[in-house]
């Protein structure tokens, strides 16, 4: 492949054998084409996927997830919404899920006025980051 000509979308499975290591021939091959890859297109679905996989699958905490995203969020080549991705952080760092706040914001930037949920914590925690938000009963 050589010298980072390719232009990828990375699968959140990419990602994930490239962060976790679960397995080695999948991981050599997740992280050489990262690191060959000229750009690494990451649509917001594939990093709400990784924070839940992490989560729920890995058992990660919180602090480890955060580290996980702030880590892809940083390399030089990806190319992501940089504004929701950063408000699903904010999210995640406020005791939230990082899909609520990727939510919100995206939502907020369609001409959403007020996120609605029937997820008392996901209203709680976006309105302690005064991000309007309204729980359903």
């Amino acid at each position: 492949m050589g010298g980072r000509k390719v232009k990828i979308t990375a699968d959140t499975n990419i990602l994930l054998r490239a962060l976790v290591r679960d397995d080695a021939a999948q991981a050599r091959a997740a992280s050489r084409i990262l690191r060959e890859a000229a750009l690494i297109a990451l649509p917001l679905t594939c990093l709400c996927e990784l924070a839940w996989v992490l989560r729920r699958v890995y058992g990660l905490q919180r602090d480890e997830i955060l580290l996980a995203l702030e880590t892809v969020l940083e390399v030089e080549n990806v190319s992501v919404n940089r504004a929701a991705a950063d408000a699903g952080v904010a999210a995640l760092r406020a005791g939230g899920d990082f899909a609520d706040g990727v939510i919100a914001w995206d939502g907020a930037w369609l001409g959403g006025e007020s996120f609605v949920s029937f997820d008392k914590r996901a209203v709680n925690v976006l309105k302690k980051q005064g991000i309007a938000a309204r729980l359903l009963e």
